[in-house]
């Protein structure tokens, strides 16, 4: 009983196996119990053991297999003033430190940060991303940030690392003066620099960040809305070539609709008038630049079956536009003089305003005009 006692109070092997992928630092349970001197220290690979006695850090071991005794301690074995002779127990605290990476942790801007745009100017810019840390340096780690926490998680140093990443980040972002509409193809670099400017502040924690990486920079969802509208502008282009291709492409449907046809070709027809007599592409042609419109005329329905429908044409006559006239009307008007080969017509269909001479259904009518009469012989 006194040998099983006595064997309870001495630790003899000390190693940490550990179960859970967010467990930072676990300290060593030695509470009411003495390390036996020439015990066991098993540290694995991605761990360190951290030596605590009576408050203060003594010695820190790396991965391997360890016989405690006073030449492989040479910290603790100072602070006992301890001789060659050592043989006793002796008590401290161990701490053991998982140094492998923990990765995919969270970052992102809570409030927006405001940075200065060379082409929209001021701007509000959120971002988010992962990154992932290590501890490099236990002695520093354990000193700075855990202390006596006997179970430190990542949870419990991410948010402090967060709030570094975020104000190097918005500091980076303001004074890098890319524009925002290019920080897309810039993240890779945008992300080394932050990694760079935070370096000096972890490392005083005992710790790095091995990778870092910026997810995605966005706008406010009013201006990416803006963006979206200015973008669909620019893929249409020329809103008059447009207007024309979507006219084009109505009376292509109607056509090809039998049981809605005329109306549909009305529709379209309409809308093509409407662009005010431009060209197949949108351009106004030459003869109409200079001289009137048609005055507003709608285009006329479609002949009923079986009957057919006279062309008409509008004049421009003193700078205006007169009609619409029939064939037979612009004949008297030209025997008259008040009608000539160089008279602007113009009839829906036609491509713009065109000469009366030019038309050939109108310049048979200067072909019939009878000659001049010839003027009567005078008395002898």
């Amino acid at each position: 009983m006194v040998l099983d006692f006595l064997t309870g109070e001495f630790i003899d092997v000390i190693e940490w196996v550990d179960n859970t992928r967010d467990t930072m630092v676990w300290r060593y349970e030695t509470r009411g119990r003495a390390i036996k001197y020439g015990a066991k220290l098993t540290v694995r690979e991605g761990q360190a053991a951290v030596f605590i006695h009576e408050g203060q850090l003594a010695d820190v071991f790396g991965p391997g297999l360890y016989m405690l005794e006073t030449n492989n301690m040479p910290i603790l074995t100072r602070l006992q003033h301890w001789d060659h002779g050592f043989r006793s127990p002796f008590k401290s605290e161990i701490y053991f430190v998982n140094t492998t990476r923990f990765n995919d942790l969270k970052w992102g801007t809570r409030n927006p940060i405001i940075a200065r745009d060379p082409e929209f100017g001021p701007v509000r810019l959120r971002a988010f991303g992962t990154y992932s840390m290590r501890v490099t340096d236990p002695g520093v780690f354990m000193r700075e940030i855990v202390g006596t926490d006997g179970d430190f998680t990542r949870d419990e140093i991410a948010f402090q690392l967060r709030n570094i990443i975020v104000q190097e980040f918005s500091r980076m972002i303001a004074g890098s003066g890319i524009p925002v509409l290019d920080m897309a193809a810039n993240t890779d670099q945008l992300g080394k620099m932050v990694a760079k400017a935070i370096a000096p502040t972890v490392a005083a924690y005992g710790l790095t960040i091995p990778e870092f990486y910026i997810e995605n920079i966005s706008l406010p969802d009013q201006v990416e809305k803006m963006l979206d509208q200015r973008t669909s502008m620019g893929i249409v282009g020329d809103l008059d070539r447009f207007g024309q291709y979507a006219a084009s492409e109505a009376m292509l449907n109607a056509s090809q609709n039998a049981g809605g046809a005329g109306a549909g070709f009305g529709a379209a027809m309409g809308a093509a008038l409407g662009m005010g007599g431009r060209g197949p592409w949108g351009a106004v042609p030459a003869q109409q630049q200079h001289t009137p419109q048609a005055g507003g005329a709608a285009a006329a329905p479609p002949p009923l079956p079986g009957k057919s429908v006279e062309t008409v044409w509008h004049v421009a006559i003193g700078g205006k536009a007169e009609g619409p006239y029939g064939r037979g009307h612009l004949g008297r008007m030209a025997a008259e003089g008040q009608f000539g080969r160089d008279t602007l017509v113009w009839t829906p269909g036609q491509d713009g305003w065109q000469p009366a001479d030019d038309v050939p259904e109108l310049a048979q009518l200067f072909t019939m005009l009878p000659p001049p009469v010839p003027s009567a012989p005078k008395a002898d």
